[in-house]
């Protein structure tokens, strides 16, 4: 019986963590300018690689008429509340 929930530990231990992954940035369109603030979330691949993220970003505004001008963080879970209101309508929409 120790083994085996030993062996469920194990296997636990090593799954990939399904903590939740985001970043907040900062976009425009032009004719007539105008910016916005927001929050999306990332996959796994994009968490620990700021390249990766930008690209994610990125392509994602582009498809919604948006130019990304910067990313601000990367965080986990944790930082969404405090930035669900500065986000606005712009919380996970992308």
């Amino acid at each position: 019986m120790k083994q085996i929930l030993l062996a469920l530990a194990l296997a636990a231990y090593a799954l990939p963590s399904q903590a939740g992954c985001y970043a907040d940035y900062k976009a425009k369109r032009d004719n007539p300018l105008r910016l916005h603030y927001g929050v999306v979330e990332l996959p796994d691949a994009a968490c620990d690689n700021r390249q990766a993220a930008k690209r994610q970003v990125q392509q994602r505004l582009e498809n919604a008429g948006w130019q990304l001008l910067k990313i601000q963080s990367i965080f986990d879970e944790s930082g969404l509340t405090e930035r669900k209101e500065s986000a606005g309508e712009f919380f996970l929409r992308f």
